[in-house]
This record gives structure tokens, C-alpha cells and sequence, in this order.
């Protein structure tokens, strides 16, 4: 082909882009596969304070990771609002599997406190795995007589007002201290806590009546004779704790949701890499390390895929949309 210099510059400059075109489609179309991925830093984003469950559990996945792929994974505190603030900004993350959230039971309480949240949970957000499961317990100072749900409730019927502990305004324990009010009519005063730990405090020195509390905070304290479990919630007994019985068992069903522990990416993450992750996730959740570290903290090892943790999620968001119609409580 002979053509005028002008115009074979103009031919070349043509294909030149053409060419640029391809290998950026090629780049693109690589990026939503799991083949390179990952080649560099993953981060775990968990949208609480340093130092808690949430954040230990995210540092053991990790580490694990790190040495499964060969990369870099670091965890990154986000507190703010309760956790909005964490999940807000892995749902608006690139959805590439580079920016990982690790949440808990909140994320699907929260639409339904009527809480204004600046991501939709269902669509911004893609499950991956569910780490492991946290069981409540309703529990009283060992200073305490009650030896049943029967007993705490006739003494609460016999002097209404008497004090209960939660975590905070909208959390699981208040959720659960406001349902066992109505399952059980009986009047109690909601003393909100910012968080576990002082909770704890004030039911180890017999400043409150009792409370729903994680036995991932209290389980030590239960096994120490210094605060009694009179009941579980859950489905079924917990297995650090199988002599207590259920809430459903001493007559007050409704207390089956249980709190959890979970993995998440931006919902628009290619699902080779959903995929992927989801796999490895299962690996070190079901591995003798990942077991024994989740179990240190009186929790039970979940796991079983992507499919399966959306599944629990679906149900689980119906329980916690139940129990808070129930008991009328909404966010501040």
C-alpha cells in the first residue's frame, strides 16, 4: 500500500489507537477475573475501635490470607455511627476485592431502626462468608438469686423498675432486654451503656439486674462464677455453655437471631473474585488455627461459602425486622 506520508502517519496514529483500545479492553476484562488477583494490598476495613472481637477476628483472617496469597493484608479501624461509617466506605470502595469489610450483626439490624443510612445494604454490599457466630446470654450478678427466667421475672413482677443493663440504644441488648419486657409483661428501666465492656463492669459490682450480654465479653466472667446465665438465645444450646438453657426452652420463643461475625465486598465485585475470596475465607475459617482462635473468644465457627452466609442473611434480617417491630425501639 503506498500512501502519502501524511496520510501513513494518520494510518499509524489509527492503528496506534486501535491497539491501546485492544490491550485496555484485555486489561479490563483480566481485572474482573481471579486470575491476577490478588497482585497487590488487600485491605480489611472493620468499622469498630481496635481491640474488640470484631477487630481481633479481622486480624486473624488477615494474617491468614496474607500467608495463603502472598500479599500484603492490612486492617484498617473505621469507627463512626455505630458502624456506618466503616460499611458507607467499602460500599462505595472500587469493587476490585481490594477493600474488604468485616461486619457484624448491625449492617442488617440498622434498616430496620429507621436508621438514614447513605448505602442500601442489600444492593451496595456482596457477601462472602459468615466468620463465626456470637451467642447473647441473659445474665445476672452472681449477687443475684435468680436461678431461672421464672424466678428473675416474678421478682421483677413483685417490684416493677427494676434496672437492666445494654450496650447502647438499638443494640442487640437492648433489642432483646425491650422484647423480653413484652414476651414476658413485666416493666424494667433501660440503662444504655456505650458498650460492652462497662456493661460488664456494672454487672460484675450488682448496678444492674441483669442484661442480655455476648458471651464473647461475659463467658469468662460466667465461667468465673462472677455473673450467672440464666438462658441462651439461639436456636439451640450454646455449646461453651450447654447446661444453659435456651430462652425458647424456659418459655419465651422469638430470641433465635443470634449475632455474627461476617465478611463483605462492594456489591459490583466481579464474581470470579467474589468467588475466590469466598473459597479462601472458608479454608481459614474451617482450619485448626482459625477454629481454635474463634473459639477463644466463646465463639462457634460458621463458614460454608458466599451462597450460604446471603442465605442466613435473608433470614436473619427477617428475625431482627421482627424483633424490632416488637418492641418499637428505633435508632437516636
Amino acid at each position: 500500500m503506498n500512501l502519502p506520508g501524511w496520510r501513513m502517519r494518520g494510518f499509524a496514529a489509527a492503528v496506534g489507537v486501535v491497539a491501546i483500545l485492544f490491550l485496555t479492553s484485555g486489561a479490563r476484562a483480566q481485572s474482573g477475573s481471579a486470575g491476577s488477583y490478588p497482585d497487590r494490598r488487600i485491605s480489611f476495613v472493620v468499622p469498630y475501635p481496635p481491640g474488640g472481637a470484631t477487630d481481633v477476628t479481622a486480624r486473624m483472617l488477615a494474617g491468614k490470607l496474607s500467608e495463603a496469597w502472598k500479599q500484603p493484608v492490612i486492617v484498617e479501624n473505621k469507627p463512626g455511627a455505630g458502624g456506618i461509617v466503616g460499611n458507607d466506605f467499602v460500599a462505595k470502595a472500587a469493587p476490585d476485592g481490594y477493600t474488604v469489610l468485616i461486619a457484624i450483626t448491625q449492617i442488617i439490624q440498622a434498616p430496620s431502626l429507621n436508621t438514614t443510612l447513605p448505602y442500601d445494604v442489600a444492593n451496595d454490599l456482596a457477601p462472602i462468608a459468615q466468620v463465626c457466630i456470637s451467642t447473647i446470654a441473659l445474665v445476672v450478678p452472681e449477687a443475684q438469686p435468680f436461678k431461672s427466667v421464672k424466678e428473675l421475672v416474678e421478682s421483677v413482677r413483685a417490684s416493677p423498675g427494676k434496672p437492666y443493663g445494654s450496650f447502647g440504644n438499638a443494640t442487640t441488648s437492648h433489642l432483646y432486654g425491650e422484647l423480653f419486657k413484652k414476651a414476658a409483661k413485666i416493666d424494667m428501666t433501660h440503662v444504655p451503656y456505650r458498650g460492652s465492656a462497662p456493661l460488664l463492669n456494672d454487672l460484675l459490682g450488682n448496678q444492674v439486674t441483669g442484661a442480655f450480654i455476648d458471651l464473647t465479653t461475659g463467658g469468662s466472667q460466667i465461667k468465673a462464677g462472677k455473673i450467672r446465665a440464666l438462658a441462651v438465645g439461639g436456636e439451640k444450646r450454646n455449646s461453651f455453655f450447654p447446661d444453659v438453657p435456651t430462652m425458647a426452652e424456659q418459655g419465651f420463643p422469638g430470641f433465635e437471631a443470634e449475632g455474627w461475625i461476617g465478611v463483605f465486598v462492594p456489591a459490583a465485585t466481579p464474581k470470579p473474585i467474589v468467588d475466590k475470596l469466598a473459597a479462601e475465607m472458608a479454608k481459614i475459617i474451617a482450619s485448626p488455627e482459625g477454629v481454635e482462635k474463634i473459639k477463644q473468644f466463646s465463639m462457634e465457627p460458621a463458614g460454608g461459602g458466599a451462597d450460604i452466609f446471603a442465605k442466613a442473611l435473608k433470614v436473619d434480617q427477617q428475625r431482627w425486622a421482627d424483633v424490632v417491630k416488637a418492641t418499637g425501639v428505633k435508632a437516636e
